[in-house]
């Protein structure tokens, strides 16, 4: 089930990717490359930052295959992938859950300090959006208006308050990402965003 949900937030994270790069209207390679990045860019700048390496990608080529044909799926069915939107909101939301804890995970395995590790988190679940975003010159969506890296870090302190409790470490996991799932859903359900410090200037 771990793995099933990891390729499902792959494919999820790929197309999301593929819609952005094609309302750039780029090419096939710049396509594929904003897949890519947005798929695997996360968990690829955790690795590289505690030195796991060759990165997790590069030592499972499953993730490379989920990639080039979520990405040649998206492209053949563009005239239609607008009815998968919610399926893929669905998809990317359980995916940041799942990511970050793995996240997490592989801080703790390192022996890293809880908010390092919590920042591991987000980082594996995020910022394949935010150079996605960068890349296709754009402000990152997290930093300006949608509940999102702020899900994960939730999830992340929940875990480590959790982890204080006589609970199985597997209901731990399983709690922690259902609150960065929940929180995530009911912030888009309800509008919630955090304060802005700007108001539009009036002419």
């Amino acid at each position: 089930m771990f793995f099933i949900i990891d390729v499902l937030g792959t494919i999820a994270f790929a197309i999301s990717g593929v819609l952005v790069a094609m309302n750039k209207r780029m090419d096939a390679f710049g396509i594929l490359i904003i897949a890519c990045v947005t798929a695997i860019g996360g968990g690829t700048l955790r690795d590289l930052l505690i030195g796991n390496t060759p990165v997790s990608w590069m030592q499972n080529m499953t993730y490379v295959y989920v990639v080039l044909g979520s990405t040649v799926f998206a492209i053949v069915l563009r005239n239609k992938i607008d009815y998968l939107r919610t399926h893929l909101f669905l998809f990317d939301t359980i995916g940041i859950g799942l990511y970050t804890l793995v996240g997490i995970d592989k801080g703790l395995s390192e022996g890293l300090h809880p908010i390092i590790c919590i920042a591991l988190g987000t980082m594996t679940a995020c910022f394949g959006g935010v150079m996605r975003d960068i890349l296709c010159n754009e402000i990152p969506v997290i930093f300006r208006k949608e509940i999102y890296a702020t899900a994960c870090i939730m999830g992340g302190v929940a875990y480590f308050l959790l982890r204080k409790l006589p609970i199985q470490e597997d209901y731990v996991f399983l709690s922690s990402g259902l609150i960065v799932i929940i929180f995530r859903l009911l912030a888009v359900r309800f509008k919630i965003s955090l304060p802005s410090f700007y108001r539009d200037e009036i002419s």
